[in-house]
């Protein structure tokens, strides 16, 4: 049997005498990716303040802030403090707030009159930041799950949720907000046809001019526990609201849901939650072409921040990163409770 021989590897040469193999490669990726310079001569979404929305949470105290347990970092502030932060957020560049209420227990009902209030605490607030800060857009929620005392987004009989009877309502809820000085009605509530009742009274009452963001896709979600802290439903919500927000596993159906509310006079739609569904947020604004925005709702923020918090990542490049995603899949803007830290961020950067 013939022995085999074992040569050693040539010893190594000095950088002097080294010469690397061509590859024969024409097509080299990484070249674009060599320098600061080039990656941002080449980059294909850009986020700007120009595609943020601040969501902000308002109570009725004395008292200027008051933290929300579930979301490090956020505040529920009172209407002085509101109007703080809406000149903040004009000074950043950020375009629009969007607020949202605390409720006192003692003024919810089964048919969230409070809503109707023109004196409420949103109207009041719509009217002071706008006093102060008239530059600033300012979307209000439609929906009366802050309202209700059994926490859901319209009226109930029995365990059923009433479409037509809830509409009537938020018909009125959205005529009250635009009468405070409202830019931007944003129907949350899933029930259907309330986009068309909503544009037909704003016309009628001659708030022509106030736009219609359409919650059109929101999924009946595990990521709305945040919020529903901030605003005080997680309390007292009754069941859940599979019968009318959207089931997760569809997204054909989120076709049909942006088509109505685009036939019924909506300006502007909306996908929520936003991680979670980028693959819906391409395909609206593929499909239709028109503002297209999404809202990295509470349960994204805390996840995002508790990993930070735990030193599991970089917060602040992950907060960047996922905000680039949804520019990427296609969205105008985002609703994010990071709005004023990124802001920051972009405007210390240039």
């Amino acid at each position: 049997m013939e022995s085999r021989v074992v040569r050693p590897f040539p010893a190594p040469q000095s950088s002097e005498t080294v010469s690397t193999p061509s590859l024969g490669l024409t097509h080299r990726m990484r070249r674009n990716r060599k320098a600061e310079w080039s990656r941002r001569m080449v980059r294909e979404s850009v986020l700007t303040t120009d595609d943020l929305i601040w969501p902000i949470f308002l109570m009725d105290s004395q008292q200027a802030r008051s933290p929300v347990e579930w979301m490090p970092g956020v505040d529920r502030l009172n209407i002085d403090e509101a109007v703080r932060q809406a000149a903040e957020a004009a000074a950043l560049g950020i375009p629009a707030i969007a607020p949202f209420p605390f409720v006192d227990k003692a003024l919810r009902d089964p048919t969230g009159s409070e809503a109707l209030n023109a004196n409420n605490l949103m109207c009041r607030a719509v009217r002071a930041i706008k006093a102060e800060v008239p530059q600033i857009g300012i979307i209000c929620d439609a929906a009366l799950d802050p309202y209700t005392s059994h926490g859901h987004d319209g009226v109930m009989e029995g365990e059923r949720i009433l479409n037509d009877a809830s509409v009537a309502i938020l018909v009125q809820q959205a005529l009250a907000l635009a009468d405070a000085g409202a830019d931007v009605i944003a129907p949350s509530d899933m029930m259907d046809g309330r986009i068309g009742a909503i544009r037909g009274a704003l016309d009628e009452a001659r708030h022509e001019d106030v736009q219609i963001m359409s919650y059109a896709a929101k999924y009946a979600s595990a990521f709305y526990g945040p919020f529903r802290d901030a605003i005080g439903t997680n309390a007292t919500l009754i069941g859940d609201k599979r019968t009318y927000q959207m089931d997760p596993a569809n997204s054909d159906e989120a076709i049909a849901e942006v088509a109505l509310d685009l036939e019924e006079g909506a300006d502007m739609v909306m996908i929520k939650p936003g991680l979670p569904y980028l693959d819906v947020v391409a395909r609206v604004k593929d499909h239709f072409r028109v503002p297209t925005f999404a809202y990295q709702v509470s349960g994204e923020y805390a996840m995002i921040m508790a990993a930070a918090g735990n030193g599991w990542l970089d917060g602040d490049k992950a907060m960047v990163e996922s905000l680039m995603a949804f520019k990427r899949a296609g969205a105008d803007g985002v609703l994010t409770y990071f709005a004023p830290r990124v802001a920051k961020k972009l405007k210390a950067t240039g």
